[in-house]
């Protein structure tokens, strides 16, 4: 993580596995983020315990309400953050919130399709639409040159189950819904890419790794920790010519 110095953060789906993470080694930096905003869809609720724990060890630490398939919830979200700012822009926000599923070509349903693509992919969307005033404003405000996590970023978590190319462990299940999601996620990615270039801010699309999550299943061989170190490692490093791939946890380029 040296030399990634980023003046604020926002991470949804926070409350769990990766999104609490990285929050967490945020925080933890020796040079940390003079904001980490962590949204959950229910900050006073008990799945939501460990984020509120570290509050009173960080007081740069901001937990926020958002439901990533709720507009107005996305909104409301983006009024805080940009009222907590003061006129300050948005450096790095990071879409994580998401679903799994593990259905099958033959049990795949509507509602499961639609409620995973709604959180996975819409979900992105609308988030990065409401916070891209204060990633332009970020990107506006810097006096880097070219594209950075520090200067304005989104990073959409996605996944290698979602790559056409690799179809990532489909012999241990077949999750139509989620691997859908996030090859539709990747391009969400490459057209964001290409839309906010002009306007300063990177787009990227990262695979952490196949990891011991409540989603992730716990027969996966990276621990929650060695995912968000390695993601923490690879976001400074990229740049302009980074912009619109799908990178892995370990800086590896990873097919569409």
């Amino acid at each position: 993580m040296a030399g990634f110095n980023v003046r604020t953060v926002l991470v949804t789906g926070a409350n769990r596995g990766i999104g609490l993470e990285l929050v967490k080694q945020l925080l933890e930096k020796s040079s940390p983020p003079e904001w980490v905003f962590a949204t959950c869809r229910d900050p006073e609720g008990e799945r939501a315990q460990q984020l509120k724990n570290l509050v009173s060890r960080h007081p740069n630490l901001v937990i926020v309400a958002l439901e990533a398939t709720d507009p107005a919830s996305i909104k409301a979200a983006a009024t805080r953050v940009e009222e907590h700012l003061k006129g300050s822009g948005l450096n790095l926000l990071i879409n994580n919130a998401a679903i799994g599923g593990n259905g099958t070509l033959e049990s795949e349903t509507l509602d499961d399709m639609s409620l995973v693509y709604t959180t996975n992919v819409t979900g992105p969307l609308l988030v990065s639409q409401a916070f891209l005033p204060l990633l332009k404003k970020a990107a506006q405000g810097s006096n880097q040159k070219g594209l950075s996590c520090s200067k304005a970023a989104i990073v959409n978590m996605s996944s290698e189950a979602g790559s056409i190319q690799n179809v990532f462990i489909w012999h241990l299940g077949q999750a139509i819904a989620y691997r859908c999601s996030k090859a539709a996620l990747n391009m969400l990615t490459k057209c964001q890419s290409l839309g906010y270039e002009g306007d300063g801010i990177l787009s990227i699309a990262v695979h952490p790794g196949w990891v011991q999550t409540d989603m992730g299943s716990f027969m996966a061989p990276v621990t929650v920790d060695a995912s968000v170190r390695g993601i923490l490692n690879v976001l400074p490093t990229l740049s302009e010519k980074d912009n619109g791939a799908f990178v892995s946890w370990e800086g590896k380029v990873l097919p569409w």
